[in-house]
């Protein structure tokens, strides 16, 4: 029954990302770049779940490693003849380094999961608000190096050149592996220590747990996992600095919080939620018809509904629309109560 139980729980949000892939194929392509966009947020949201959801410490800074997936991704993938044109500044061996695909989402990956790893040996022996309040120094910090250190970037500039190869299958097979990955680590001893600790830290404690050490562990995990949601988001669309910054912090955050902060199948479910609200607030402020009626919404609609929407859930369902709970079929809950 477990056994059961555990396939269903990986099925459930697996399928849920599946069924949105193939949504992308059957319309048009306006919308497929919406999905690909949702499928990109499945990953980044559960990159954060992994340490927020198991821990229960809340991080404004995971956006950071996402943007080092990005830089990184970025700016090794551009060919090495454009890059004195847009990156004049550049370290010699980045000017003069090229990698496909491929390697540059394992490189953004790798790159991502050791500077989060680097972070979280000061920032992991925090709890509660000064460990919130930390991390979003470090969304801080990052961002102005990323915005200013003209060698490691374009800086201020838009990313350009880079290689435009996150379609529709890459983006869903992304977000399947990182789901994967999430269920693995949640399953694992790792995992089931940490929600220990985030239950009660002191019978953890006391049965040999070390707070420390798993949180960093997941701290590290969900950096390298977000840092190849990064990578997949650099090429998709170019972007700058400021895009990876507050505005991605909170919309990723609402998505978790929305679907249910302490469950993998939250964190899908509010991420392709919100994602789906947002394209069509953002299809309304564009103005469209609806049975014959013109909706044209003013600009800035999107985060006054997206930001209603969260506070109405943490009022009316504090657990989120799936309560913080894992997919079960109801005779399979049943059973497991008996």
């Amino acid at each position: 029954m477990r056994a059961r139980r555990a396939l269903l729980e990986l099925l459930a949000p697996v399928a849920l990302v599946v069924a949105a892939g193939l949504l992308g194929t059957v319309v048009s392509q306006t919308l497929e770049i919406y999905v690909i966009t949702a499928l990109i947020s499945v990953a980044t949201v559960v990159a954060i779940y992994v340490f927020v959801g198991n821990s229960g410490v809340l991080s404004f800074g995971h956006i950071s490693f996402f943007a080092v997936g990005v830089w990184a991704a970025g700016v090794l993938s551009i060919p090495e003849t454009e890059k004195p044109a847009t990156m004049p500044y550049l370290f010699d061996f980045l000017s003069s380094t090229t990698v496909g695909n491929l390697p540059s989402l394992l490189i953004a990956a790798v790159v991502a999961g050791v500077f989060a790893l680097l972070v979280g040996l000061p920032l992991m022996r925090l709890s509660g608000l000064a460990a919130g309040i930390a991390t979003f120094a470090v969304l801080g910090i990052t961002n102005n190096i990323l915005r200013y250190y003209e060698k490691i970037g374009p800086g201020l500039n838009t990313f350009s050149s880079v290689p435009e190869t996150t379609d529709l299958l890459q983006a869903t097979v992304g977000a399947v592996l990182v789901v994967v990955a999430a269920f693995a680590y949640q399953r694992s001893r790792f995992g089931r220590q940490l929600r220990a600790s985030r239950e009660d830290p002191a019978a953890a404690r006391a049965v040999g747990v070390s707070i420390y050490r798993q949180r960093l562990l997941a701290f590290g995990l969900s950096g390298f996992l977000a840092g190849l949601a990064g990578g997949l988001y650099i090429h998709f669309i170019p972007i700058n600095a400021d895009a990876v910054y507050l505005d991605l912090t909170f919309i990723t955050l609402a998505m978790l919080v929305i679907g249910g902060t302490t469950s993998l199948w939250g964190a899908v479910v509010g991420a392709l939620f919100v994602s789906a609200l947002d394209t069509a607030l953002a299809e309304a402020e564009a103005g469209v018809t609806v049975l014959g009626r013109a909706i044209d919404l003013p600009s800035g609609s999107r985060i006054i509904v997206v930001s209603s929407v969260m506070a109405l859930v943490l009022i009316l369902r504090p657990g989120g629309l799936t309560g913080g709970r894992e997919f079960s079929l109801p005779r399979l809950r049943t059973a497991g109560a008996r």
